[in-house]
């Protein structure tokens, strides 16, 4: 990440509260976002015992609903999920009534072009409309896809002026029932509507840690208040982006432009569980011919975890060599501060995919020992 600050960078709604309270502003996304308050690894290890407060404001929600707005019935529901049906390769069709799904966005050839949150509401008179939250840095691309895949068939609404922030870690639930009671009823990928000082809000059950956790669409004023509020809890620390990169590659979750791109397929980036049966045998979803190839006979490279032997971590970039033959990249790493070592993901000729297989590492030009490993490096939390 960049030091320097430019003049045309964006900020969220608790932009200011983050220089009170002393965070280091970087450029991230578009935005001028902290990337640490008092440090990655003891923001990372509060996180993993009690509450780290996130400012994802800068992500891409938004709500995307048939002509006209919500409706009433389970036709209005299918109608919207055929639609994005068309783009994603998981079953939108068969959510539940406030069940969430984590999917990728498909090019014509299988590449993944993001991946994102898309949510059903729970009441009745909302259906034919989903809650969809897309990657800060590319949601301008997703949003013009939306918007010239579904012209005259679906409207999308923004919601990226407002505040989204992710409450995580073990002691999370018990701070956020206090404000939103209720949502300790709420199981992991369910969300609901809820009221903060009289102003809606959506509250989730997800995050990118690894931790239970929620997070929190609400308008700027009562996003405002409520984080200021939440961080008079002795339990809960704000946490900057450092810790946030730390403590999801910990959990193996993805980082876009990073472990997936558009060249990468959900089988090669080792999402494939994202492709329910009922799709799969429709095969009706962007590249279906090279990603169904893929699950019968097999990618030439799938992502894994590796975990560096010595001390020095392997970051993005770095060479795997086997018998000095390169064969994968490292494509995130740095220490993980719960495992007390380096940890790192990458790509890996498809052979040499098996947890516990010798690899080097060309780290500073020289190879060093690693292994690979299984994912996750630390086991989640979530609430089932």
């Amino acid at each position: 990440m960049a030091e320097q600050i430019s003049d045309d960078l964006r900020t969220t709604p608790l932009h200011g509260l983050h220089v009170s309270l002393g965070g280091k502003m970087v450029p991230f996304a578009g935005y001028e976002m902290p990337v640490q308050f008092e440090g990655v690894m003891p923001e990372h290890l509060w996180t993993r015992q009690h509450a780290g407060l996130f400012d994802v404001s800068h992500m891409g929600p938004c709500f995307l609903m048939l002509p006209g707005g919500p409706r009433e019935g389970d036709d209005a529901h299918a109608e919207i999920a055929a639609l994005v049906e068309e783009v994603v390769p998981s079953s939108i069709a068969t959510l539940k009534p406030g069940q969430a799904r984590l999917t990728v966005l498909l090019n014509e050839h299988g590449g993944i072009l993001d991946d994102l949150i898309i949510s059903r509401p729970a009441e009745p008179d909302r259906q034919g409309m989903l809650y969809i939250v897309v990657n800060g840095a590319v949601k301008h691309q997703d949003w013009a896809l939306f918007e010239k895949q579904f012209e005259g068939r679906a409207e999308l609404k923004r919601a990226d002026d407002r505040v989204l922030m992710a409450l995580q870690g073990p002691e999370a639930v018990d701070v956020l029932n206090e404000y939103f009671p209720g949502c300790a009823d709420l199981k992991f990928m369910h969300f609901a509507r809820m009221e903060y000082e009289g102003s809606r809000c959506l509250v989730s059950r997800c995050g990118y840690t690894g931790e239970d956790g929620f997070e929190i669409l609400m308008f700027p004023d009562e996003g405002h208040s409520l984080a200021v509020t939440l961080l008079d809890d002795p339990r809960v620390k704000p946490i900057g982006l450092g810790a946030r990169d730390s403590l999801r590659l910990e959990a193996g979750l993805c980082l876009y432009g990073h472990d997936m791109d558009a060249a990468r397929t959900p089988v090669e980036a080792d999402l494939q569980w994202v492709m329910q049966k009922s799709r799969r045998e429709r095969a009706d979803f962007p590249g279906a011919a090279r990603i169904l190839d893929q699950l019968a006979n097999g990618p030439a490279e799938k992502r894994v975890g590796i975990r560096p032997l010595e001390r020095a971590p392997a970051r993005e970039g770095t060479e795997i060599h086997v018998n000095g033959e390169k064969v994968g990249v490292i494509t995130s790493g740095g220490f993980g501060p719960s495992v007390e070592g380096p940890v790192a993901m990458g790509y890996i000729r498809a052979d040499l995919t098996e947890p516990g297989t010798p690899v080097q590492l060309l780290v500073r030009g020289k190879e060093r020992a690693g292994e690979v490993a299984a994912l996750p490096f630390v086991e989640p939390n979530y609430k089932r």
